[in-house]
């Protein structure tokens, strides 16, 4: 895993929620400007699956190969389905949907951080 990548898609993750949760709370959907954070993110974890696979594969470390690459492409579908449904819903309650999209991503980032190095 390579921890820096980790630790930005976390910041990230986090900014894009309290920008959600600010939407939300003004009773606004979400934007264009959200969107292309959560673009951002996504590229992300794209890379962060690509560079999670190489090292898998070359690693001698007992990881828990199953667990590690379910966590790596289920994080690439959360913000695409958070951002789906946020834009379906007309009322504030899709910004809050998104924030929680938003909040799935640094929890499962930081599992994955722990399966890497336990």
């Amino acid at each position: 895993m390579f921890e820096p990548l980790t630790w930005v898609l976390v910041g990230l993750s986090l900014a894009a929620m309290v920008y959600a949760i600010v939407l939300a709370a003004l009773n606004k959907r979400i934007n264009w400007t959200l969107l292309a954070v959560l673009g951002v993110i996504e590229v992300g974890l794209l890379a962060q699956l690509v560079i999670g696979l190489v090292q898998l594969a070359g690693t001698s470390r007992d990881v828990s190969s199953p667990f590690f690459i379910g966590y790596l492409i289920g994080s690439l579908i959360i913000l695409p389905i958070g951002a789906l449904w946020a834009l379906a819903e007309s009322s504030r309650w899709g910004a809050g949907a998104l924030a929680v999209a938003c909040l799935v991503i640094p929890v499962v980032e930081l599992r994955l951080y722990e399966i890497w190095t336990a």
